[in-house]
């Protein structure tokens, strides 16, 4: 992974970067129902975790747009070539831990690293990041619910990580598994249209990731 700053000057947002770091509340975010009836299928007949399946593809999917690999960093931006993943981890205790992974492998070595760090970072049972805090999408889930919306805490100031999260899927009238997937970013990186690219992105990621588990 490595890491360049974004030359200011030449920076085509710099106006926009300028007034929403501005604000006191400079966050965007969007929950979208994104359709994983081909997922739910491969998982059940391959018995494979669509938790990790779909954080495989979500990962992908942002890694895709470079505006969510941006990061704000000393009142100027960064960008990193790849950013891992901090995702939330339910312990026995009802509380959670986080746990740290890279997915830029071949799907069969990304679902064994990850079994293998889940039960770590379980052991360990820890909220404090194992890596570069400021590199990764922070990534949760609340799959009791299908939600429409969702609001999330931000430490504010520089904290530009972008979060995802995803509810309950539930089959809509067509018979087709529907399921919410929230993004939230910092305004001063992330508008509109790079929200939308990441949703077209994931919808890709997850048509691969479904031929891939389906040839394995």
């Amino acid at each position: 992974m490595s890491v360049i700053r974004i030359d200011m000057e030449k920076y085509a947002r710099r106006q926009h970067f300028e007034y929403f770091t501005s604000l006191p509340y400079p966050y965007v975010g969007v929950t979208n129902q994104v359709d994983v009836t081909e997922l739910v299928h491969i998982c059940r007949e391959k018995q494979l975790s669509f938790y990790l399946m779909f954080l495989h593809a979500a990962a992908l999917a942002a890694d895709q747009v470079p505006e969510m690999r941006q990061r704000i960093h000393d009142g100027g931006i960064v960008e990193y070539s790849e950013c891992p993943t901090s995702h939330t981890e339910l312990l026995d205790n009802g509380a959670y831990c986080y746990c740290t992974l890279h997915h830029h492998m071949p799907l069969a070595a990304y679902l064994e690293n990850a079994e293998a760090a889940r039960q770590q970072c379980r052991q360990k049972g820890s909220i404090e990041e194992d890596d570069d805090v400021e590199s990764m999408y922070f990534i949760s889930t609340l799959p009791w619910l299908s939600y429409t919306a969702l609001i999330q805490p931000v430490a504010g100031g520089e904290e530009s990580n972008p979060r995802i999260t995803w509810g309950k899927f539930a089959e809509d009238t067509r018979g087709r598994q529907q399921m919410p997937v929230s993004l939230l970013a910092h305004h001063a990186l992330v508008d509109g249209v790079h929200i939308a690219a990441f949703y077209q992105q994931l919808e890709q990621q997850l048509r691969i990731l479904v031929s891939e588990a389906a040839a394995g």
